[in-house]
């Protein structure tokens, strides 16, 4: 990991790099996705079985795209019962918080007129979940659930499965969220299937899940035609910490995010130097304890960071200019220091609340601004599934009220049929 201190006369520009640190575009993937996303729209369920079979080496027909009840019963089979119940345990936990999210209808009398806010849950929502490098059940339930909560009528998910196989756990994870139309479609061209619709495979309101740049590039550029769920990065962690943490526990939490991915951001941020000449060590010994030392030491080689401060104040406000996707605050007293914290997907307080916590089973949605984004983007939330409509409902006695300044404006800005719109009401 690299050691930068705030001191120095390169700091200013190292942390604008950092806070810029989001690649939306890259010409050559954003020409390959282009390229199957027309595909997708013209030529439907042929494209999509001509790039499962390019991509996954697996042969398909329109009929055998979707897989069957029986699949998901034979999942159960192979699964272990407890890690079941792990699922289980975890899709509970995350339904009674998004349950709190939940926003109703509201309206209020002013003089004469109704107003109000009318809700309503998206019609139809497609679920992109992986299926590379590792299988992401959870990422499953923290999509889905939500949707659910928000009471969406048709919930739709797309997976590839490479050479016929998907993850046991990910169709339970499914079912136990309530998906029942599951699709064996990965790749930009399952984003296409979602955001245009085949014959087979039904168009949606919103596509919200992971994905590879591919996925994400293809996400972006379909919206617009579909809702997405935010631009997303890399993951990343960012812990602010103090000399009463234990090393042991702060190294496990840095490489709880490295393994992620090569591409993975971890970044601690303290003013104590003596914790660096601890943590480092500790670092190198569990990395090689991990089976995907590989990706972990990739990730902290490109991405790893340590920032020493003046002091944790300067910390924090280090961290609000990154706006990391997670944050820790592994200090003494960290609420003390929350309310300073303007800027991240999900904040993590004290030694004992890890960042995996909130990967699994904890409740908030694990499904974050990344790269930044945490400035101006939430967590995955039930109110990503819902849609508002305005209520708006006036007598003529309160039109009256109002026809004066509402002339007045309409005329300035030159429409004259606007103003005539309210005074022939008005006509006595």
């Amino acid at each position: 990991m690299k050691i930068i201190k705030s001191t120095s006369r390169n700091f200013p520009r190292q942390l604008e790099q950092l806070s810029g640190r989001l690649a939306l575009q890259n010409p050559k993937v954003e020409k390959v996705v282009q390229a199957i996303l027309k595909d997708v729209q013209r030529n439907g369920d042929r494209a999509i079985i001509k790039y499962t079979r390019k991509f996954d080496r697996l042969t398909l027909t329109p009929t055998s795209l979707k897989i069957e009840a029986e699949q998901i019963q034979d999942a159960y089979r192979k699964a272990n019962p407890e890690v079941v119940e792990s699922l289980r345990l975890a899709a509970q936990r995350i339904s009674d918080f998004h349950e709190r999210q939940k926003t109703k209808d509201w309206s209020y009398q002013d003089n004469g007129a109704t107003l109000g806010q009318q809700v309503h849950a998206l019609e139809r929502v497609g679920l992109y979940v992986p299926g590379g490098k590792a299988a992401y059940p959870s990422s499953v339930l923290m999509n889905a659930i939500p949707a659910k909560v928000a009471e969406v009528e048709h919930v739709i998910m797309c997976s590839p499965t490479p050479g016929g196989e998907i993850n046991p756990y990910v169709l339970i994870a499914a079912d136990i969220a309530g998906v029942r139309d599951i699709y064996r479609v990965g790749g930009v061209q399952a984003v296409g299937a979602m955001a245009f619709g085949t014959r087979t495979i039904p168009r949606v309101d919103k596509i919200v899940g992971p994905g590879n740049q591919y996925v994400a590039t293809a996400k972006r550029l379909v919206f617009g035609w579909v809702d997405i769920d935010l631009i997303a990065g890399p993951s990343e962690i960012l812990v602010i910490a103090d000399e009463t943490v234990n090393p042991v526990h702060l190294a496990a939490d840095l490489l709880s995010q490295a393994e992620h991915d090569e591409e993975a951001w971890t970044i601690l941020v303290t003013p104590s130097s003596s914790l660096i000449e601890t943590v480092l060590p500790e670092i190198n010994r569990q990395l090689r304890q991990l089976p995907r030392r590989g990706i972990a030491q990739a990730s902290l080689k490109a991405h790893g960071l340590i920032i020493l401060t003046r002091n944790l104040k300067e910390a924090i406000n280090i961290s609000n200019r990154i706006a990391p996707e997670h944050l820790e605050l592994a200090v003494r007293n960290p609420e003390a220091f929350l309310g300073e914290v303007k800027h991240a997907g999900s904040i993590f307080l004290g030694h004992q609340t890890p960042q995996a916590l909130g990967d699994y089973l904890a409740g908030p949605n694990h499904v974050l601004p990344t790269g930044g984004t945490a400035r101006f983007f939430s967590p995955l939330s039930v109110d990503d599934f819902v849609k508002k409509s305005s209520i708006i409902a006036y007598t003529l006695e309160a039109l009256e009220r109002v026809q004066e300044p509402l002339t007045k404006i309409a005329r300035v800005e030159g429409l004259e049929a606007h103003a005539r719109a309210v005074e022939m009401r008005l006509i006595k």
